[in-house]
């Protein structure tokens, strides 16, 4: 019954207003060029404020705006690697001393290091 109901009807939603008698916002055309050569245009309202780059229409990659100022730099923070992070924590001394304490527990043998299964079957074959 539902596929008699649908018969001779489309699925999609058509519109039958026109354009006729509206006044549309000012508008300006703002061109854009990307590094592989592309020029295109874009649609904006006087109002809107223009940004200073956009997907290039032909290959998606960054295209910048056409006598514009180039896109601002962001400033951003250095990658603080885990030496960063540890002397923040710890002087170099304090460094030094654990460095000491954990060469002393190596050497005397006092470390208990457990053996894979594995890497013991390896040793007695």
């Amino acid at each position: 019954m539902s596929e008699r109901a649908l018969r001779g009807t489309r699925l999609v939603v058509t519109s039958y207003e026109t354009d006729r008698g509206i006044d549309l916002a000012p508008r300006q055309a703002v061109e854009y060029a990307c590094q592989n050569g592309h020029r295109f245009e874009m649609p904006f309202s006087v109002e809107a404020e223009i940004p200073p780059e956009w997907e290039c229409k032909v290959c998606g990659a960054q295209a910048l705006l056409v006598d514009g100022d180039g896109p601002e730099e962001k400033k951003g923070k250095p990658a603080r690697t885990h030496w960063d992070m540890l002397m923040e924590r710890r002087t170099r001394e304090e460094l030094e001393e654990v460095l000491a304490e954990r060469l002393a527990v190596l050497r005397s043998g006092a470390m208990n290091i457990a053996v894979h299964p594995r890497d013991s079957s390896r040793k007695s074959a």
